[in-house]
This record gives C-alpha cells, structure tokens and sequence, in this order.
C-alpha cells in the first residue's frame, strides 16, 4: 500500500488531482503499483508549514559529461558519479544535502537516458526522469516541471546541479527555505547568489537591488552577467551589488512553465504534449519528440535574463561549482608545501601540487604548480592555471578518432 499526503487545497478537486497521481506512478513503478487498490490517497489538514514541505520537490540535474574533470571524468562514468570528495559521490551528496529539507521520495534526479542505470545504483529508490538527448538545462527542468505539475499542482522545485560542492550545509539550507517560502507565496523565479570573495572569472554574475551586507530575504534581481574578464570582475566584486550565479533555482513549476511560455514558446509547446501524454503508452515518445523539438539552451538565457518577476536570495555558505580540478586543488586539505596527495605519490623538492595517483606510483621532483591526474589508461599534467583548457583535451581526441579515451 503507498499512501500520498495531499493538502487541504488539493482536496477542493481530488478527483482530477488523484488520478493524475495514479497514472504517474503507475508509469514508474509497476512492479510495486499493481492497481488501484495499491495505491490509497489521504486528504490530511496538514499545518502550513508542513503544507510546504508537502508541496516542496527537489530536482537533480545530473545529465552533465564534466569534460574539465578528464581523465577520471569520461562519457561512461562523469563528474557527478565520482568520489571526488570523501566516500560519496558528488550526486549522493547533492541530495543528502537536501534531505533535512525535502526527503528523498519528493526528489527527482534528471539525467542522460545512458546514465539512469547509474542513478539509480547510487540514489536508490529516487525517480530518475531519463532525458533521450542532451539539450542543456531549459528542456531538462521543463520536462520535470511538468512532471511534477501532474504530481502535484502546487508543487514547488528546488532545482540544483549534482555536481557542486557546499561547506556550510546548515546555512544553505537555511537560504534554500526562505527561498521556498518566497517561491511559494510569490510565484516569483528565485536563484541563489553568492557572496563573492575574490574577483572571480570562472562564474557568471547577477546584480541586484540591495545593499552589500544583505538580509537573509530575497532582492529583485536587475541585470545578469556573462563569466567577465580580470578588470570587469574586479569592477563587479568593488561595486557590492553583484553576486554570483549558483545556477541553483527555485520556483513553482507553474510558474516556470509559464515563464517559458513567454520566452521559450517551442520549448513549452513540446512539453505540454509530455504532459498530455504522461502516464499513458505515447510518454516515451512524446518524451523523445520534446527533446528532438528543443533548441539547446540553458534557463539562464532562455528565461532568466529576460524574466522580470526574478529575484536572488543572497548566501554564504562555502560553495563551489567545482568546475576544473584547479577547484578541487582550491578546496583540498594541503600539506606543509602546498601539495595535495592521494595514492602512491612521492614528491621531492615540490610544491602547490595536486597528484591523484591511480595504480601506479608518480613521483615528482622539482615540479611546482601542477595538476597531475592518473587515470590507468591516460595520464593529465597540467599547471594549474591551465586547468579551463582541460575541456579543450576532449575536444582534440573527439576530432581525432580517440574516442576510447573520452
């Protein structure tokens, strides 16, 4: 028997809601839902603030390749599965971080269709959305807001990349809540802005309306900015009203289906048909025929930058995209001479290092500033301001039949 809390409001027209609830899991679970007599639908009085909870979903993208992370990161098994800090990988992670917020029954992990299998080895007992082709972030949560649009209609997401790295978790949680509550109450499109420490060219920035040292509340968000130069990012971080952008996003799905109603009108078109089509034969189909139909575009720039109902909560709470390994270098323990050691590894006369070794021993001697990766069958050395132009690596053996190694 599986029983599904719905609020009070819900209540007011359960017939449609409950069996949109039943077609949807009926769709995912078939070996556990045999019928309706398994399924059986609560109409509780929940108190508000569990009404929330309710109504809070999280949302897991985790489609990426992590091309920077080559040679441990590669097409079979990327960033996001990896172990890149202690014994978890970075998506078991993302959603143990959420959990004291949202459980992980409410979260929905949305990955490349070769990745599901991968999913769901480490995050068991999660819905996996399985994406046919990669088309960047703007199709990826238009596809799990209707998804959970159908689920629930009030359904609020809290939309996270699997790949990030956060310190503070307390704090963080702290943010995402009162961005919930906004995202809830005021339909608005919410990201989270970080405090800047160093005038950063890695990341993409938002300015908004609010004082240096802000509150813990949301800012209306004026302008957003592209990964800037050295000046221009020095430029932001004196003016103190920039921030930068988490990619990390929380709204209501209907409210961003119809924010791409406006700004992403073929996007939300193909969707609709998903919805039309969720929890009967023509789902997979409509599925692939949505992707096929969608530009490649990230809800950045698609939405975004041109929706005028946004706004930021800012935070600090020690993220990281972790984007390169220079990143990984940036938040690692380091010994007396600045090196960062893992496996068989000697060093002599060497400093601000990072060695992942693999099987093999690696010494270094008289090397400074390097990233050195070993990855059994393919081996990185690289300084460590070089370390952006990884990507550039798998482009090359992409172009030069080297696929084997990618």
């Amino acid at each position: 028997m599986i029983d599904i809390l719905i609020s009070s409001k819900q209540c007011k027209s359960p017939g449609r809601f409950n069996s949109e609830v039943r077609q949807w899991i009926y769709a995912r679970e078939p070996p556990v839902v045999n019928g309706v007599s398994n399924v059986q639908l609560k109409c509780i009085m929940l108190p508000r603030r569990q009404q929330r909870d309710v109504m809070t979903y999280g949302v897991l993208m985790a489609g990426g390749i992590g091309s920077r992370f080559w040679p441990r990161s590669r097409e079979a098994y990327p960033k996001q599965f990896l172990n890149v800090f202690g014994t978890a990988s970075l998506l078991q992670q993302t959603l143990a971080r959420i959990k004291p917020l949202i459980p992980a029954k409410q979260c929905l992990v949305v990955t490349h269709e070769r990745y599901t299998a991968l999913a769901e080895q480490q995050l068991p007992g999660t819905h996996i959305l399985a994406e046919p082709i990669s088309r960047n972030t703007a199709p990826c949560i238009a596809y799990a807001a209707v998804v959970l649009r159908a689920m629930n209609p009030d359904a609020t997401m809290v939309v996270l990349p699997a790949d990030h790295q956060i310190r503070d978790e307390v704090q963080f949680r702290a943010v995402l809540q009162v961005a919930i509550e906004a995202a809830q109450r005021a339909g608005t499109l919410i990201t989270i802005g970080i405090q800047p420490s160093y005038a950063a060219t890695g990341y993409g920035y938002l300015q908004y309306d609010g004082p240096a040292e802000p509150a813990l509340q949301t800012y209306p968000v004026r302008t957003f900015a592209e990964k800037p130069d050295l000046p221009t990012a020095e430029r932001f971080l004196d003016s103190g009203d920039f921030l930068w952008n988490s990619g990390i996003f929380i709204w209501r799905a209907d409210a961003i289906l119809e924010a791409m109603k406006q700004y992403l009108p073929k996007i939300h078109e193909a969707f609709e048909l998903v919805a039309a089509a969720l929890g009967t034969r023509d789902e997979a189909r409509a599925v692939t025929a949505a992707f096929q139909k969608s530009a490649r575009i990230s809800v950045d720039y698609g939405v975004m930058e041109r929706a005028r109902n946004v706004h930021v909560v800012p935070g600090s709470f020690g993220w990281s995209d972790i984007g390169d390994w220079r990143a990984v270098y940036d938040l690692s323990r380091k010994n007396s001479h600045g090196n960062v050691l893992q496996n068989q590894v000697i060093v002599h006369d060497s400093s601000r290092c990072m060695v992942r070794g693999g099987q093999r021993l690696v010494v270094l001697v008289g090397i400074h500033d390097a990233l050195v990766v070993d990855a059994d069958d393919a081996l990185l050395i690289c300084h460590r301001e070089s370390a952006q132009q990884v990507k550039n690596v798998v482009e090359y053996l992409h172009a030069h039949e080297l696929s084997q190694f990618v």
